[in-house]
């Protein structure tokens, strides 16, 4: 299935479907599901995943409304007069994409680094920058227990934050690797626009709404983890958090609904992943190590990490700040690695070449290498710090 995806980019929610549809018949017939065989086994495992998979579904639909909103503020257009006009102004954006993601989900921080870069280098953004973007929000995300699904989980399990504030430890070193390379390369590619268009007024009104319903996300997702973790198994409540903002909005400044399709397919996409990940029979991961750690980032890249980092939690032993760095910024290695990576491409379909991505944004590889090794000289192997 995921060979498929690499080489038929073009028909990738295709290839998905039918890989899925491939492994449920499978399992229904042949082997068996997770938690028991037949329909009663698979009964059983839709009831464990659908939560994850609604939520994810709900999230990259809403944040495709949400960064429309954010674009017809016209903000994109007058960056060009606060950011420098060289390739430090696309290094800053990709500051500004690592700190939101730091605070947002890393789904919303890539969306919004998209369509920021769209307007600074007249839409012609390179596969390398858009690795970079993602890398980014992922690596952002990596640190904070609310900036990444795989931290949520893992604050949710009783992992304290300070422990995964750790991983910025490599994040911060990874950054400056892809962030520099990244920015130089997109400056040779398309410079950055050195001054704004007129007449393009700031409508103040929907950059409101843009920060309502992230403050909305924000205060759903520490709510729930804080006070009704349990909530996480019953409903997805960040997804209905930003859909309950998005519709009450829409009063005030009408969305764009055509941009839905589109991230709709994509959304389906990434469900299908994740579903068919989720179907693996893997009961544990190798023995935690330094080592194991490092694969598990490197595997992230085309297996959901979502599944991976519930194994380890129910394995135990692992450091969790490597592992929280390890999977969470894995997945910017390759397109359909990271739920960023596959909303991001949403708005780039040009991204979606497993070669193209790997061939220019090579850097992203460099960069994990270099903040794993540096996380782990700093603080060694810790487990269950």
């Amino acid at each position: 299935m995921l060979l498929g995806v690499a080489i038929f980019h073009h028909r990738p929610l295709a290839v998905a479907l039918i890989g899925l549809s491939a492994i449920v018949i499978y399992e229904l017939f042949v082997s068996s599901f997770p938690p028991g065989q037949g329909l009663h086994g698979l009964a059983l495992h839709i009831a464990n995943e659908w939560v994850t998979l609604a939520n994810l579904l709900l999230l990259l639909v809403g944040f495709a409304l949400l960064s429309n909103q954010f674009e017809q503020s016209n903000i994109p257009d007058a960056m060009p007069r606060v950011l420098p006009d060289d390739w430090t102004g696309g290094f800053a954006l990709l500051g500004i994409v690592f700190v939101m993601s730091a605070f947002l989900d890393n789904i919303a921080a890539a969306v919004i680094g998209g369509v920021m870069a769209k307007h600074l280098y007249h839409a012609r953004v390179s596969v390398a920058f858009l690795a970079a973007i993602v890398a980014a929000a992922n690596a952002g995300g990596a640190g904070s227990v609310i900036g990444d699904t795989t931290t949520t989980i893992m604050w949710i399990n009783g992992v304290s934050p300070l422990t995964v504030l750790w991983a910025f430890s490599a994040a911060i070193p990874a950054f400056l690797i892809f962030g520099v390379v990244g920015a130089l390369v997109q400056q040779r590619y398309e410079p950055i626009i050195k001054q704004t268009e007129p007449g393009h007024p700031i409508d103040w009104m929907r950059v409101v709404i843009v920060m309502l319903i992230l403050v909305t996300l924000i205060a759903a997702n520490i709510s729930v983890t804080t006070f009704i973790p349990e909530m996480e198994e019953y409903a997805p409540a960040l997804g209905l958090a930003v859909w309950i903002a998005i519709l009450l909005t829409a009063f005030l400044r009408r969305p764009d609904w055509s941009v839905a399709p589109s991230a709709l397919a994509g959304a389906t996409f990434l469900v299908a992943l994740v579903a068919a990940a989720s179907l693996m029979p893997v009961d544990a991961l190798p023995a935690p190590s330094w080592q194991s750690v490092f694969v598990l980032g490197l595997a992230s890249s085309v297996f959901d990490n979502i599944p991976l980092t519930a194994l380890a939690l129910e394995q135990g032993g692992y450091d969790w700040a490597l592992l929280a760095y390890a999977v969470g910024f894995g997945g910017s290695m390759v397109w359909f690695g990271s739920s960023a990576g596959v909303a991001l491409t949403n708005l780039y379909p040009e991204g979606r070449s497993v070669l193209t991505w790997l061939r220019q944004g090579w850097f992203v590889v460099v960069a994990y290498v270099v903040g794993f090794v540096v996380l782990l000289l700093a603080h060694g192997w810790s487990p269950d710090r």
